[in-house]
């Protein structure tokens, strides 16, 4: 069909890049996130139009956090933006003067990363984000899988823990509580808090309170072989395999994509993750295992997979 636009919308700033079918960013124009649902269209619309200078566009995909509807052109809600029942299509539609097709952006990367990273020669994949939260993708038999009314794959609230944490979205024990940037984070503190002996490199990195310890600090102290540090990457590991394991005995697939930030630490997160997956998965020593590999595409695989995503007039089942 030609070069399409995908459209990330970040806390910090909104992207849009002109892709073309081999999945090739071949331009890209960045504008602050605005702090109102109506100046978020605006400035889709700017970053849009910066986007497309020079090139002959046919269609918009947007990658938005929330739930979005069957049609992909509502966002029915999102955590993190004013938007209730949103008709985020026709108004950028009537901004830009292109089709557009609206998708989460957890669907947006996890088919970027099938279509042209890591995902490449499967037909059955799910893909995880593990990021500030968890979020994921079902691609079965060469298709996103939204479900029926289109917000399928969130997995970060599965309930793994009964009456567990609180978790933001207002229900307790979710799968995220437990296996994401903040879970890490959580993990951290806890444990330098209690074994201060155990965290000096850590600690050293911050402030020298474990009030003060932030991710980044956590990833240099592991790879540094701080106790603390790596027990935490650990912990995450173990439940994020968990819930692996129990996607497996649902989807099936070929292979597990880890994405989101945590995935750029590689084998420091990806080795116990595997381990926990084989550990915890129903008959493992008598079945095929999935493959658990990384995300290829970094922060670009949503940006990508929107862009593609406007290619098909609806590749969703």
């Amino acid at each position: 069909m030609g070069l399409t636009i995908g459209v990330d919308i970040g806390g910090t700033k909104i992207a849009a890049g002109v892709v073309d079918e081999e999945g090739n960013i071949l331009s890209t124009h960045k504008v602050p996130t605005p702090g109102t649902p109506e100046g978020i269209v605006d400035a889709i619309a700017s970053a849009v139009d910066g986007a497309r200078a020079g090139h002959e566009i046919v269609g918009v995909g947007i990658g938005a956090a929330g739930y979005v509807n069957r049609q992909r052109s509502e966002v029915y809600f999102a955590p993190n933006i004013d938007w209730r029942n949103e008709p985020l299509k026709e108004k950028v539609e009537a901004r830009v003067g292109l089709p557009v097709v609206v998708e989460n952006d957890a669907n947006a990367a996890a088919w970027g990363e099938y279509k042209f990273g890591a995902g490449k020669g499967h037909r059955n994949v799910i893909c995880i984000t593990l990021g500030t939260g968890l979020g994921g993708g079902i691609i079965i038999g060469n298709k996103l899988r939204r479900g029926h009314f289109g917000v399928a794959a969130e997995f970060g609230h599965i309930r793994m823990v009964p009456d567990g944490l609180l978790c933001g979205c207002g229900s307790q024990g979710c799968w995220e509580q437990y296996a994401s940037g903040r879970a890490l984070v959580r993990y951290a503190k806890q444990r330098a808090n209690a074994t201060p002996e155990n965290a000096e490199i850590l600690l050293g990195l911050g402030d020298g309170s474990p009030e003060g310890i932030e991710g980044k600090h956590i990833s240099m102290a592991a790879r540094q072989g701080d106790p603390v540090a790596v027990d935490s990457y650990r912990e995450l590991a173990r439940w994020a395999g968990a819930g692996l394991a129990d996607l497996a005995s649902l989807f099936d697939p070929s292979a597990f994509i880890v994405g989101g930030g945590l995935s750029d630490e590689g084998e420091l997160v990806l080795d116990p993750i595997r381990k926990s997956y084989k550990r915890w998965l129903v008959g493992g020593n008598w079945r095929p295992v999935a493959d658990v590999i990384a995300a290829q595409l970094g922060n670009k695989a949503g940006l990508v997979g929107a862009a593609d995503l406007a290619r098909e007039p609806d590749p969703i089942m």
